[in-house]
């Protein structure tokens, strides 16, 4: 087995200090370039009563439980220590080449908690970890280990790594180790902890400088977490160049080069193997500016996390990704390995920081802080025991660790994740705007302002915010992609409608005591797979509901109506949020039945998906206008288009996209619809073709072969409703109501095209022009309407 697991991102992404609770402050050498949002320190966010302050304590209780003499004895031995202590289990007994590895995941969750709470009871834990430490490396040149090494395995493991031997990721385990020294220097104030640090990281240049490239780069095929990413934050702090050019040995081209081309090349890759590299990447694009690291980082999110994702935020089967868009048909008892997502948040964190004005990256940290890192502790377990995997399949049933004979990846990531939920839910822009990104019951102290954030949510779509403290700044509060409909009131007098997907601001001078109001409706909505359209997992707001099944154990996806469906209930099986289950069977995903109603976006300010089905459509460079009924997506005839999810008409033999479209200027091959894989396979709608005509077109082996139905040439400056249906082999083009095209022999439909993954309105495959103009109401089924209901449409503005 091969797995990988975590590093702390160095306090703010681009903070000149990190400030620490009764220390002195760490003042670093290197602000972050190409960042424009900021994190607050730990110290400046008290959490109050939540789930999350429940799992926060159950925890801290086990960071404080833990025996230090056991977790340090096998360094001990290492390099010729006596230790009396009984060994541990699992990952960490003395036999386990991964061994050493949960130390330095202790080590950050004890910096955390320290952080959080001002205890000093984890800061002396800490503090006594790292004076063992110490001893042990002090003893490196006694042992035999070239000096600066520190681990609790011999430097041998390194030889076999650069050997190309088989052994367990020895790298990875002195990544957790270096990582979690960085946090009791950063968060707890722990010089001998920098010292300590130091020298490994000299000791890993010094191992590194010996090979050549070739050598290295067949080397990073063996599992190494996140050291790019230490050694980038110990440049970063320190300013000593030599540890970013350690940084840079550990970049992987091999993972590196396709992301930078953004090419999904991530089938049958270890996972979480890969994203701590990438994590590495956007620091080290923190640390030099180089554009590059940053086009990786954000390419394998936007891959990660439209492709290869479940409901539930998490990724992999079995640890590994799957081929792009298999979501349905990878659903087992091994899903959602819980480091993957420890590892997405962070990574999700650092690319809010370098483009604030990406909000999808929040809308996704909820998503997975909620649904899977919140979801995957046993609220049994006093100690916090934590999933490894959790599981996906019908009649799954969640399982964790123990105390002493588990300690795998995510029993270390757990200590970490659940001793950092402060972290996210404000940053600031490094001056006077103060973003709230997450609805979680928190005191934030800012300057001379603090913020109290009261709230039930999830339990309820709302929360209040009171200033104390006056003076100007702006409050953004972040509206997500969910909550169509949304409200802000100051001090009860109605501010705004916000749109979702997008933040709203408050900008005033506050006085003490003012209350800002926010209303989140939470609808009731359903989220398909890529691969499967009718398997489908329910959500309310951004909460997975799981249906509740007991001991029973199934063999197959339960049947759900989505004409019985409740929060509650789906008619028959009783559903409650995913986070709160455990101790029995359950199913997120259901096969669902009814309607072939695919998606519906009015564009009423949202780009939500009105069909209940939840594919909400994600919106670049375009605002909203007056539409043909209430509100339209405006596109600039530039770079303005809106992206559908994969997979939209997946499986679709016939179907039927209607919308109403207002062109401001007229562009041969410009687009209404186009959705495809790129020039060789796609389906669209042109206003405008060469010839003169609108167009549809479909084909699976390029422009050559595309099977087309021409009408009329739309004209600028009305409104007009356009649609194209298939049944059977007949392909129909209606303007404004009326039949305008047919084709009786088009034999394609979008099921050929499998799971489309670049489904565009307003934008081609090709280098065409953007369209210049409105859209509105845009509808998709996975069959045929027939002319009367698309006259329906028409002439019911809908």
């Amino acid at each position: 087995m091969n797995l990988t697991r975590r590093t702390l991102l160095v306090g703010s992404a681009a903070a000149a200090t990190v400030l620490s609770v009764g220390a002195k402050a760490s003042a670093a050498a290197r602000p972050d370039t190409g960042v424009s949002a900021y994190a607050f320190p730990l110290t400046a966010v008290r959490l109050l009563s939540s789930p999350f302050t429940a799992n926060a304590a159950r925890i801290q209780s086990y960071l404080l439980f833990l025996n230090n003499d056991r977790l340090l004895h096998t360094f001990r031995l290492n390099v010729g220590l006596s230790s009396s202590a009984t060994a541990c289990g699992g990952w960490e007994s003395p036999s386990t080449e991964l061994r050493g590895h949960s130390t330095g995941h202790l080590l950050t969750g004890l910096a955390q908690a320290y952080a959080s709470t001002g205890d000093t009871a984890y800061k002396t834990k800490g503090d006594q970890i790292v004076a063992v430490l110490a001893q042990c490396q002090a003893r490196a040149a006694t042992a035999g280990y070239n000096t600066g090494y520190l681990s609790a395995f011999p430097e041998s493991f390194i030889d076999r790594v650069e050997a190309r031997q088989s052994v367990w990721a020895p790298y990875y385990t002195l990544h957790k180790i270096m990582a979690g020294l960085l946090d009791m220097h950063l968060l707890a104030g722990n010089a001998q902890a920098l010292t300590v640090l130091l020298g490994m990281a000299s000791w890993v240049k010094f191992r590194n400088d010996r090979l050549t490239q070739t050598q290295r780069q067949n080397m990073l095929d063996t599992e190494f977490g996140g050291m790019n990413e230490v050694l980038t934050n110990l440049y970063q702090l320190t300013g000593d160049a030599a540890h970013l050019a350690a940084a840079q040995q550990f970049d992987h081209a091999e993972v590196f080069d396709p992301l930078a081309a953004n090419q999904d090349s991530l089938n049958n890759y270890h996972a979480n193997t890969q994203i701590p590299k990438v994590l590495g990447a956007i620091r080290e694009y923190h640390a030099t500016g180089t554009t590059r690291y940053r086009d990786i980082a954000v390419n394998f999110w936007d891959i990660v996390t439209r492709r290869h994702t479940y409901a539930i935020g998490g990724n992999s089967n079995g640890e590994y990704f799957k081929a792009p868009d298999r979501i349905a048909s990878e659903l087992s008892d091994t899903t959602a390995e819980c480091c993957n997502s420890y590892n997405m948040l962070k990574l999700t964190r650092q690319l809010f920081f370098t483009n604030p004005t990406r909000t999808d990256y929040l809308d996704y940290y909820e998503k997975a802080l909620y649904n899977h890192i919140l979801a995957s502790q046993d609220p049994n377990s006093s100690h916090g025991f934590q999933c490894y995997y959790v599981p996906l399949r019908a009649g799954g049933i969640k399982t964790y660790s123990n105390d002493y004979n588990s300690f795998v990846c995510c029993h270390g990531t757990g200590m970490e994740s659940n001793t950092k939920f402060g972290d996210t839910i404000y940053f600031h822009d490094g001056g006077s705007t103060l973003y709230v990104n997450l609805f979680i019951p928190s005191i934030l102290t800012w300057g001379a302002f603090s913020v109290r954030q009261e709230t039930s949510f999830p339990e309820a779509g709302s929360t209040k915010l009171t200033v104390t403290g006056a003076g100007p700044f702006t409050m953004r509060i972040r509206i997500p992609g969910w909550a169509s409909g949304a409200q802000i009131r100051v001090n009860g007098t109605v501010f705004s409608s916000p749109p979702a997907g997008a933040y709203a601001a408050v900008s005033r001078t506050w006085a003490s005591g003012d209350v800002v109001d926010v209303s989140l409706p939470m609808a009731l909505t359903r989220e398909a797979t890529n691969d499967n359209s009718t398997v489908q997992a329910v959500k309310l707001g951004p909460i997975v509901l799981a249906g509740l099944f007991g001991n029973s154990n199934l063999s197959a996806l339960p049947a759900l109506d989505p004409a019985t469906l409740t929060p509650t209930s789906d008619g028959s099986v009783a559903l409650q949020p995913f986070y709160k289950v455990h101790g029995q069977r359950y199913s997120v995903y259901w096969s669902v039945t009814g309607s072939p109603f695919v998606a519906h976006y009015p564009f009423d300010g949202s780009p939500a998906d009105a069909s209940g089905n939840g594919r909400t459509a994600s919106i670049f460079s375009a605002g909203y206008v007056a539409g043909r009924t209430g509100n339209a997506v405006n596109l600039d005839g530039t770079a303005g288009y809106a992206a559908l999810p994969s997979g939209i008409l997946a499986g679709a033999s016939n179907f039927t996209i209607a919308l109403w479209v207002r062109l401001d200027t007229v562009t041969t091959w410009s687009r209404l619809v186009d959705f495809g894989t790129g020039t060789g396979a796609y389906l669209f709608l042109t206003p405008r073709s060469s010839a003169g005509t609108l167009r549809f077109a479909i084909t699976t082996g390029g422009s050559g072969a595309e099977q087309r139905i021409e009408g009329p040439a739309l004209i600028a400056g009305a409104w007009t409703h356009v649609a194209v249906t298939r049944s059977g082999n007949t392909g129909t083009l209606y303007v404004n109501g009326a039949s305008a095209g047919t084709n009786t022999a088009l034999t394609l439909g979008p099921s050929a095209l499998g799971a489309t993954t670049r489904n565009w309105l307003g934008r081609s495959q090709y280098a065409d022009p953007y369209l210049d103009g409105a859209l509105d109401n845009v509808r998709l089924y996975s069959r045929a309407l027939s002319a009367t209901e698309v006259n329906s449409l028409y002439t019911n503005g809908s």
